[in-house]
């Protein structure tokens, strides 16, 4: 693991090089956390983005300065922890699931007792895990609690289409780290093409 913390200028990139390019980065929360293994980008022109129809008080972050946190509720239930990104005010890049490495312990009790590979696959868990909510929209992805440091090298990545969402379903925006067993969900078998009428 190298100990080179990903400067601002890492998010002020197109938010799908930023999203491909956070696979194996470690992240942590007050010294919780692990490997990234799985994301999605997301920007204005996205119909899938909350930045889509404009800023508004819930989404004021994503169009403020890159290299902060994004944290939203959903279904009134989990958070979601985006890292704000793109060469353009709107975009971010959700992150959906993490290879457990650090303060498992922490998140265990967090989880409720949760076996390892239930700690941090999926946006919700892992927010839950790692302790974020709303009280970290905003702030600085370079300055505690967070740390966020750089890959320690290349890795074979995947992309497919986004989860949960009902908007741009077709964008192959999700990405993930190949034959992670971390992921939220396995990616799609890559379809065979299909000859045309007999």
């Amino acid at each position: 693991m190298t100990d080179a913390a990903l400067p601002p200028a890492f998010f002020a990139r197109p938010v799908d090089v930023v999203a491909r390019d956070l696979i194996g980065a470690v992240l942590t929360v007050d010294g919780t956390g692990g490997r990234i293994v799985e994301t999605e980008a997301y920007d204005a022109s996205d119909a899938a983005s909350h930045s889509f129809r404009g800023p508004t008080a819930r989404n004021a972050a994503m169009f403020g300065p890159v290299g902060h946190a994004y944290v939203y509720r959903i279904y009134g239930l989990h958070w979601c922890l985006n890292l704000v990104a793109g060469t353009e005010p709107g975009g971010a890049v959700l992150v959906r699931a993490l290879e457990p490495m650090l303060g498992r312990e922490r998140m265990r009790r967090r989880r409720g007792g949760a076996d390892d590979r239930g700690l941090c696959s999926g946006p919700g868990r892992l927010c839950q895990a790692l302790d974020v909510d709303r009280r970290l929209d905003g702030l600085a992805l370079d300055a505690a609690p967070f740390a966020l440091v750089a890959a320690p090298g290349r890795t074979r990545v995947l992309a497919g289409p986004r989860i949960g969402i009902t908007r741009a379903v077709d964008l192959p925006r999700r990405f993930g780290e190949a034959e992670s067993p971390w992921l939220s969900r396995p990616f799609p078998a890559i379809p065979r093409s299909i000859p045309g009428p007999l």
